[in-house]
């Protein structure tokens, strides 16, 4: 989550039927989205919407914050509640036994798998024995089932140093991938796992770690920077996701952006509201899915999301 918008009103979730914001609709980008494709409202009336991540089902689960809930958007678009007093989850992955895990925020509770009857189970609690995180955001699940995530404090009371870490399988410690960035935020692993990209909140570098047999990081690497971010601005780069053809979607203060395999930008999906993060999910992966502050969007998508789980 790129931060909490503390002057927002607390409002209830409306249950209403998904509508069409004809008035919104994108430019266009060759491969990706056609030329005037609209953006559809899911879903408004949350407080901030966060972490979404497809399910093998079709099925879409993303977060809200104040009370934190994990919600389900079910093929059909219908939009239930899946696990109430999600300890302030952020950031959602599967992992490939289709369990759900969440990075917990100001409850410091860390990493969380929830199964599939909504019942939450800690998975690791500290970064180091007797030193509790500071404010996970965003994690994704390798291969292996390790868990790679962020960890970048609270806005309101910015730490001298922040990391990025890589939860080894069977381990309840991680290791340290970065401790140089401003604010780490989003995470995405490439198709082949071998990446992992990780994009700053404040400024905007989107970063590229190479990653060893264990899971760490061999070399890091500056893979593009966000564009059209005003001096001054921070870039309010958040979550990522990659589709087959290793473009990768980044959300930021000027929408979601797009970047080819090789970091070269290809343009820019415009969203009604900032968004925060961004899934491919639906049948076949075809539909592209937008948190973006009080809402949740969708777009259909000349392009597809990845075969694996969830991210």
């Amino acid at each position: 989550m790129s931060r909490r918008l503390q002057a927002l009103a607390v409002v209830g979730v409306a249950l209403g039927v998904s509508g069409l914001l004809a008035s919104q609709r994108s430019s266009g980008i060759r491969g990706v989205i056609a030329p005037d494709a609209p953006v559809e409202l899911v879903r408004d009336g949350y407080r901030f919407t966060e972490g979404p991540v497809g399910a093998a089902d079709g099925a879409l689960y993303f977060t809200d914050a104040i009370p934190t809930r994990i919600y389900r958007v079910d093929p059909s678009g219908s939009v239930g509640i899946f696990r109430d007093n999600a300890g302030d989850a952020d950031g959602l992955a599967f992992d490939a036994a289709g369990l759900l895990y969440s990075a917990d925020r100001i409850n410091k509770t860390g990493i969380t798998r929830t199964d599939p009857k909504g019942v939450p189970a800690p998975v690791s609690t500290e970064a180091a024995p007797g030193r509790p995180y500071m404010a996970p955001n965003d994690l994704i699940v390798d291969a292996r089932g390790g868990i790679y995530f962020t960890d970048p404090g609270l806005r309101s009371a910015p730490p001298p140093r922040t990391y990025v870490y890589y939860l080894p399988p069977g381990r309840v410690h991680p290791i340290v991938i970065d401790d140089q960035m401003r604010s780490p935020n989003g995470v995405m692993l490439s198709l082949d796992g071998k990446t992992l990209f990780v994009v700053d909140n404040v400024e905007t570098g989107i970063y590229a770690f190479e990653l060893a047999a264990d899971g760490g990081a061999m070399r890091k690497r500056l893979f593009a920077q966000l564009p059209h971010i005003p001096p001054g601005k921070d870039s309010l780069g958040d979550g990522m996701a990659i589709d087959t053809e290793s473009r990768l979607y980044v959300t930021c203060l000027a929408g979601v952006q797009v970047f080819d395999r090789a970091g070269e930008y290809l343009g820019a999906i415009s969203i009604p509201q900032i968004p925060s993060n961004v899934a491919f999910a639906g049948p076949q992966k075809r539909t592209l899915f937008v948190t973006a502050r009080q809402a949740v969007y969708r777009l259909q998508m000349l392009s597809q999301g990845p075969a694996r789980l969830g991210k």
